[in-house]
């Protein structure tokens, strides 16, 4: 049996048909250019957030005492640790990168216009919401650039007003920052992706 005999006779095969189908003789339209993979790159860089930071919260202890000598522990002792830390951290900026070239895009294109305006508000949630999340995640490390920009950040909830210091109340967990703040930091980043 030749080579091309054995490739025609996989074919016939359930499975490989399929994936031949869907990953190697996929149509697409001649038009097609690597502005259009912007979107599922997004989603690779998200899942490689999700991945390194299931990893990462395996060997960080969530107290503020401990934390940022945990996340030495990560790039010392772990085996590979470092590599998990810097892929995390480098990852969200390439995720940020990468979102803005896609926004850029379907701005350029147009998409979203009519019939696409929900598309385009669901968007903008998605985007204020990865923000919020990157926020979140700078602050569970505890050095000194994370406890003041918690600080900082919070506390700009305090120009709301009426309703403004006891959101900040609630999000520091107390009337400081202290450790309430970074577990309830710590949680939000662990469920953000569910959202």
């Amino acid at each position: 049996m030749t080579i091309r005999n054995q490739r025609f006779s996989l074919l016939k095969q359930p499975i490989y048909s399929t994936l031949n189908q869907h990953l190697i003789d996929y149509p697409t339209p001649s038009n097609l250019s690597y502005w259009w993979g912007f979107g599922s790159l997004a989603g690779i860089c998200l899942v490689i957030q999700i991945v390194t930071g299931v990893f990462l919260a395996m060997h960080h202890t969530p107290h503020v005492d401990l934390a940022f000598n945990s996340v030495e522990h990560i790039m010392r002792d772990v085996e590979g640790g470092w590599l998990l830390r810097y892929m995390h951290a480098n990852g969200a900026s390439m995720f940020l990168i990468v979102v803005h070239l896609h926004i850029f895009h379907g701005l350029y294109h147009a998409s979203y216009s009519s019939p696409r305006e929900f598309v385009r508000c669901l968007g903008v949630v998605i985007f204020l919401l990865m923000i919020v999340t990157a926020f979140i995640g700078y602050v569970p490390p505890w050095g000194q650039m994370s406890f003041w920009g918690a600080i900082v950040i919070t506390s700009l909830a305090s120009a709301i007003p009426v309703v403004g210091d006891t959101i900040v109340t609630w999000l520091w967990g107390g009337f400081s920052v202290d450790n309430a703040t970074l577990n309830r930091f710590l949680v939000s980043i662990i469920y953000s992706p569910l959202f």
